[in-house]
């Protein structure tokens, strides 16, 4: 649906020769609320995609009151910067989860031809991807402020991790091609593998150094574990393959992956921040470009 926007006064101004144009843009105006309306609508008459998002919500703002009610003794300035990159985890699904519900960040999109769903509208979330965006690179940043990971080598990760947001979004997006879309589907998965080398490779020895190395484990199997489950739905499910051709049932998918990667993640490592802020505020190393740390000359 299009919306042509006019900005020239001399084309939507008072005179009643210009007033076609000035009314067809109030009309399209009114077609995308219409249009916003009907797709709440259609998740709103969808138990099983309703209840996906609905559940989120109410895990998101539960999670926010208990994170702020566990790190309320925290003092040690890296352990408050971990709690400030944690505590904004589910505040961004809170939002983000919002704007699926109302259709605000939710829309039909027709997949294009060789998928299994060519020439059908699809409902694409693909506020989901806007909210990864933005919460992954939270969850990327409370472990590296955790592990004491370099800052050079921490804004690599992060960004690496958004460019496997942001292509992942143009894999959902794209409609013109079946092929592109999976060759934005692979530049993204090239992306992962950047994070998940850190992850699994270079963070690890850093966490050991700090003294955060069992917290750091526990946290890096449940991030690894989980994140992978988000590329195998994607092919999997309605955006992909379309093997499991139900919206409801892949949002559902995407939930439960969220419920993982995101509150227990946030509980377990506020947890056990708010036991061990001592470790966390003396640490092991010191003047290695953390975010935190004093730089020694």
């Amino acid at each position: 649906m299009r919306s042509r926007t006019y900005h020239d006064q001399s084309v939507c101004g008072p005179y009643g020769s210009q007033r076609t144009d000035c009314d067809r843009d109030t009309d399209a105006g009114s077609d995308t609320d219409v249009h916003g309306a009907q797709v709440a609508t259609q998740i709103r008459t969808d138990t099983l995609l309703h209840s996906s998002l609905w559940v989120n919500i109410a895990l998101a703002g539960l999670s926010i009151l208990v994170f702020l009610y566990m790190a309320r003794t925290v003092r040690a300035n890296r352990a408050r910067l971990i709690v400030g990159a944690t505590l904004m985890i589910p505040l961004v699904s809170l939002s983000s989860y919002l704007g699926l519900v109302t259709g605000l960040t939710a829309g039909p999109i027709e997949m294009p031809a060789a998928h299994a769903l060519a020439g059908e509208d699809v409902l694409s979330q693909w506020g989901r991807y806007l909210t990864w965006t933005l919460s992954t690179p939270m969850i990327l940043l409370a472990l590296g402020w955790l592990a004491e990971v370099d800052t050079a080598d921490l804004f690599v990760v992060i960004a690496a991790d958004i460019g496997m947001c942001l292509t992942g979004l143009a894999a959902a997006l794209t409609t013109s091609s079946y092929a592109f879309r999976w060759a934005f589907y692979l530049v993204s998965t090239a992306f992962f593998v950047v994070v998940l080398y850190a992850l699994l490779a270079k963070w690890p020895t850093n966490a050991e150094a700090a003294g955060t190395g069992d917290i750091f484990g526990t946290l890096r199997w449940l991030t690894v574990i989980l994140w992978l489950g988000y590329p195998i739905l994607w092919a999997l499910g309605v955006e992909g393959f379309a093997l499991v051709d139900s919206v409801g049932l892949t949002s559902w998918g995407y939930s439960l992956l969220d419920i993982g990667a995101k509150y227990l993640f946030a509980a377990l490592l506020l947890r056990w921040v708010a036991n061990n802020e001592r470790t966390i505020a003396v640490g092991q190393r010191s003047g290695r470009g953390a975010i935190g740390d004093p730089v020694e000359d």
